[in-house]
């Protein structure tokens, strides 16, 4: 009897990735679930492609106003077509992903089921009336935007990222709570393409929690002077009511003393929770708090049951719920046949397209903080972007890179907020990945040339090894 294999969220690139491993297996059955209108997963419809897309709009508003060669006019955005072109896109990127979908189940053994999944009981699903005993279930129904409970906050109009996305006016001014990856990549967008006085609530010292300190003070230092942002930090919401005139007035902590903020709108770009709501994990033995996926992508409570992507609340990046969906495809090939499973490691890869994508972070591998804090021995090369004449001819001179090199020689990591930062990432993942020796890089010219930053920061890396 073939084993099956039911997938809860199978639009999505975690679920996906689990449904192309499986959908050719023998010996495997796979009903794939997925109630999504249109469909087509977070990444398309509500995260990296279309934010990408709007910000691009800014990017080039952005570039003409921040070069002095630039003469006449600046130009607006037009808000309607950015939300018409967007639309545009995500339809044809989400009709793309259905169809990859419905290609699967030209597989004999593999259905689509367009409709709802709720536990009824352990490992028990009710699909649109239909009562489904699958042998596995994996569960990969993403995440949904967090806007935090403050006092008040049920009392007053609130804009998440989704809103952001779709919004073809704004008004006068805003405040911003939450400036993680989310804030950090919408709040110059909302500068840029609407011209708001924004102010921005910033918990910490600085953002880019995951950057050593120096990125997030440059990151810091370059909103406020590229973007004029109020970036208010280590200050803490404590209650919002609305004001007389339709507007939103907020109470802030910093420096044990409150202070009152009245702007327009209010925007929460305080992250995203797991969606779990609906699928009526109540009347399961699972819990779906902190720590319950083990790193084989099992559900602690339920060895048959595999959880990726969002929903697992491990780590919300796209990249890393694809490879999730491997490793719980391959690790139920291998519970199947009573093999060992394998955990899910990875190397962490981040890009966060700050400034509108013009001054993007990235980070490979170790920071010199989790280096240091691993007990890793090692040294660090850091360099300026304006020391490279390459930034400074592109007009986009600023910004720093790092290099994170064990004392035997092994690159362990790298960060970049700069230009082109971005795609240099992949390259500095091949070198960690690989273990490769930083003496052992070449170091010759080529092109494009703004990768000439990495060219220094290995030969200053080297030199200090040599010393």
């Amino acid at each position: 009897m073939n084993t099956h294999v039911a997938v809860i969220g199978a639009y999505g690139s975690a679920g996906v990735a689990v449904a192309q491993r499986l959908a050719d297996v023998d010996g495997i059955r796979l009903t794939l679930v997925d109630d999504g209108e249109p469909g087509g997963g977070l990444c398309i419809l509500r995260g990296c492609m279309p934010s990408k897309e709007v910000l691009s709009a800014a990017e080039h508003r952005f570039a003409a106003r921040h070069d002095p060669r630039l003469d006449g006019p600046l130009p607006d955005v037009d808000l309607d077509m950015v939300v018409q072109r967007k639309n545009e896109h995500t339809s044809d990127f989400a009709s793309h992903r259905r169809a990859a979908v419905d290609g699967l189940t030209e597989a004999e053994d593999v259905e689509f089921l367009h409709d709802t999944a709720t536990f009824v009981d352990d490992r028990r699903l009710d699909v649109g009336g239909r009562t489904l005993e699958p042998d596995y279930i994996v569960i990969a129904t993403g995440s949904t935007v967090n806007v935090p409970e403050i006092p008040g906050i049920e009392d007053v109009p609130v804009q998440t990222s989704a809103d952001v996305l779709d919004a073809t006016e704004f008004d006068d001014s805003g405040i911003v709570m939450g400036f993680g990856y989310v804030g950090v990549e919408l709040a110059p967008y909302l500068a840029e393409a609407s011209g708001m006085d924004l102010t921005v609530i910033e918990h910490d010292a600085r953002p880019l929690d995951e950057a050593d300190p120096p990125f997030g003070d440059e990151l810091l230092e370059h909103y406020r002077d590229a973007f004029d942002l109020d970036i208010r930090t280590n200050t803490y919401e404590q209650r919002v009511e609305p004001t007389d005139d339709g507007g939103v007035r907020m109470v802030v902590e910093a420096d044990g003393e409150e202070q009152t903020i009245e702007a327009d709108q209010l925007f929460a770009f305080t992250g995203r929770q797991p969606a779990v709501d609906n699928l009526g994990l109540e009347n399961t033995s699972l819990e779906s708090e902190s720590g319950w996926v083990e790193d084989t992508m099992q559900a602690c409570d339920d060895e048959r049951v595999f959880v990726v992507g969002d929903v697992n609340g491990k780590e919300p990046i796209l990249h890393v719920a694809k490879e999730q969906g491997f490793t719980a495809a391959a690790n139920i090939r291998a519970h199947r046949d009573g093999e060992a499973l394998e955990a899910y490691e990875n190397v962490h890869h981040h890009v966060v397209f700050s400034g509108l994508g013009v001054l993007p972070y990235a980070r490979v591998g170790h920071s010199a903080e989790s280096a240091r804090d691993a007990g890793i021995d090692h040294v660090v090369a850091t360099r300026e972007a304006s020391s490279d004449g390459v930034f400074k001819t592109k007009n986009v001179a600023d910004g720093l890179g790092r290099l994170v090199v064990g004392t035997d020689g092994t690159v362990l990591g790298w960060q970049g907020l700069h230009y082109h930062a971005d795609p240099m990432a992949k390259t500095m993942q091949v070198a960690i990945e690989m273990g490769l020796d930083v003496r052992e890089l070449p170091d010759r010219a080529y092109h494009p040339t703004t990768p000439e930053i990495i060219d220094s920061l290995v030969r200053d890396a080297a030199a200090k090894l040599e010393d």
